[in-house]
C-alpha cells in the first residue's frame, strides 16, 4: 500500500502556461485535459480542467484553470510551495527561474539558524520558499 501527497494548484486561465513554466524549471512534460476534452459544458473549452506534472526529479505538482462557476482563484497566502534540501546548486536554480518575473519577499541568504532561506511569489502568484541546508548561498 502507498500514499501520496501532491500540491493542486488553481489558476484563473493560466494553468497550462504555469505548467509548462513549472516542466521548463523542474524537469517533465505536463499532462494535460482540458474542459473540452472532458466534455464539460458551459465552460470554456481550452480552459485546463486537471493537468499534471511530474518532474525529472520526483517532484509532483497537479494544475488545473478555476472557472468562475467554482467561485475566486486561491492563490499566494492559501498555499506556500517549499523547496529544501542540501543540494545547493540545484535549489539555487530552482530560486532563480521561479523568482524571474515573480517578486522576491526575502532575498535567498543566510539565515539565523545556518541554512539559506528565501520566499517569493512566482509569476503566476504561487508563493514559494527555499531552505537549503547548510548553504551559505547569497542571491
Amino acid at each position: 500500500m502507498s500514499a501520496d501527497l501532491t500540491p493542486y494548484l488553481n489558476f484563473g486561465g493560466t494553468a497550462r502556461e504555469a505548467m509548462e513554466y513549472y516542466a521548463s524549471i523542474f524537469g517533465g512534460t505536463p499532462e494535460v485535459m482540458t474542459f473540452g476534452q472532458g466534455g464539460m459544458e458551459g465552460v470554456d473549452p481550452d480552459l485546463v480542467m486537471h493537468s499534471s506534472l511530474e518532474a525529472d526529479n520526483g517532484f509532483r505538482i497537479f494544475g488545473a484553470d478555476a472557472p468562475p462557476a467554482m467561485g475566486p482563484t486561491p492563490v499566494a497566502g492559501n498555499i506556500t510551495m517549499s523547496l529544501s534540501g542540501d543540494d545547493e546548486q540545484a535549489l539555487t536554480g530552482y530560486w532563480q527561474a521561479l523568482s524571474d518575473g515573480g517578486t522576491v519577499r526575502t532575498p535567498l541568504a543566510k539565515a539565523p539558524w545556518g541554512d539559506s532561506y528565501g520566499d517569493l511569489v512566482d509569476k503566476f502568484g504561487i508563493a514559494w520558499l527555499a531552505n537549503i541546508t547548510g548553504a551559505a548561498t547569497e542571491g
